[in-house]
């Protein structure tokens, strides 16, 4: 017979079919599939693969999402989450290289979903202080992120 410690969700969050939880802190849990967290509208869902960036400093988690949209999580008694965000967040990046642009570069990455199958996203993160709006400068990326999408078979 296995035994296994049950962990007690947070009121209000429910999980995905099959979600597993890795690590809790509070109101924040980290499943398999993504990161979960409380916030002024309630339960934030963020699948691993929506997570660009991740910095944990003086007990606040930053979380940036692609597309740039940031949240703030502060965690009282961590536990293992900042390192599960860390462990979660760099399994599901399949490619990441920066392409130099006029003016600049731009990141192309590319991530697949935490669990189960399913295509790469592809992203484009354009350097401060160029116009990701600029036609000339997302032709240019994205004909780089073609050409890195042939060169790896994605």
């Amino acid at each position: 017979m296995r035994l296994t410690r049950r962990r007690s969700l947070p009121e209000g969050l429910t999980l995905g079919k099959g979600e597993r939880v890795l690590a809790a802190s509070g109101d924040t849990v980290a499943t398999d599939a993504a990161l979960h967290f409380q916030d002024e509208t309630g339960f934030t869902r963020l699948p691993w693969e929506r997570v660009e960036q991740a910095a944990w400093k003086d007990g606040l988690l930053s979380v940036r999402e692609v597309g740039g949209a940031r949240h703030d999580v502060r965690l009282a008694e961590p536990g293992s989450v900042p390192e599960t965000v860390r462990e979660r967040v760099t399994s599901t990046v399949v490619v990441s290289t920066h392409v130099k642009l006029p003016g600049g570069g731009v990141r192309v990455t590319a991530r697949r979903p935490a669990v189960g199958r399913g295509e790469p996203r592809w992203a484009l993160v354009f350097d401060p202080g160029l116009d990701p709006t600029d036609a000339g400068l997302l032709a240019q990326a994205e004909q780089a992120m073609e050409d890195i999408r042939r060169q790896t078979g994605l």
